[in-house]
């Protein structure tokens, strides 16, 4: 079961981490996961992720918000009840339109933050009450770690490792 063996490299310094991540990929290994106790510019860039689509799921996110405002604004304000208000009837949408645009721009940004949000946490698994997965305490607080699966030969791997400024090295097996 050589598979289920990882490497985690334990870092205290975001720079030296970077260094770390560089060299590994420059020597054709591959980072499983990097837990860091605050985000690291870069470090996406420097695994080699993929670029996010969540910006994309934004955007059609603001679009609902703003559709279901105009519907609803139409609905209550020209259709169900219309009112005069301040000696300005309710002919029509488009002629009340300006004094409904702040409240399009509010259902925007609120349909867009809140289902970003679920999207987020659904994407990244992170349901409610579900126990963290950080297989070391102090990535929450000043230490950085990298997991890299062992496929071959755990001693060339950690010999790599020792060399870009790693302060602990543990080889886990993942099976028991």
């Amino acid at each position: 079961m050589e598979a289920s063996k990882v490497i985690h490299a334990i870092y205290t310094d975001d720079d030296v981490l970077m260094a770390a991540v560089k060299k590994v990929k420059a020597a054709r290994y591959h980072i499983e996961e990097i837990y860091t106790p605050f985000p690291v510019h870069g470090l996406d860039k420097a695994m080699g992720l993929a670029p996010t689509r969540l910006a994309i799921c934004a955007f059609l996110y603001g679009c609902v918000g703003l559709a279901v405002a105009t519907l609803m604004m139409n609905f209550i304000m020209i259709e169900d009840w219309p009112q005069d208000i301040g000696g300005k009837p309710s002919f029509s949408y488009l002629e009340n339109m300006p004094a409904f645009v702040p409240i399009m721009f509010e259902l925007t940004i609120f349909f867009a933050a809140h289902l970003m949000v679920i999207t987020f946490y659904l994407r990244s698994r992170m349901w409610p009450f579900k126990d963290a997965e950080n297989p070391d305490p102090r990535t929450t607080d000043d230490h950085f770690l990298m997991e890299i699966p062992v496929s071959g030969d755990a001693k060339t791997l950690e010999d790599l490792i020792a060399t870009t400024g790693a302060v602990e090295i543990n080889l886990i097996d993942k099976s028991h």
